[in-house]
């Protein structure tokens, strides 16, 4: 690889890193202290939410690409692919921990 295209890619890098961080730091400022907006059902529910909007965002780039769109770049869709990848498979990973978890509770003796 040469050096620009080395550079191209580490400031792309560091574009994503960049646009995962901002909704780590973004405060919500209309929530009152003690009042709960949804609890753990809700939580699970958006999580499912934002993978299969993932999934769905792959999947047009994907269709998109393979038409010929000379918008969407093969760099867009494999990365879009693999955070919907990531995504889903996080999704299992907790599913499965959840699983675990309900499971030893209801093996708990009282």
């Amino acid at each position: 690889m040469s050096v620009p295209a080395i550079q191209t890619a580490l400031q792309q890098m560091q574009a994503m890193k960049a646009e995962v961080a901002a909704p780590a730091t973004q405060v919500n400022l209309n929530v009152q202290p003690g009042v709960q907006t949804g609890g753990f059902a809700g939580e699970l529910k958006n999580s499912i939410d934002r993978i299969n909007a993932l999934q769905q965002t792959a999947a047009t780039n994907t269709t998109a690409f393979q038409l010929g769109d000379p918008n969407v770049s093969l760099n867009q869709v494999m990365v879009d692919k693999q955070k919907a990848g990531l995504a889903f498979e996080m999704g299992v990973q907790v599913r499965n921990k959840l699983v675990s978890a309900y499971k030893d509770i209801m093996n708990m003796q009282v």
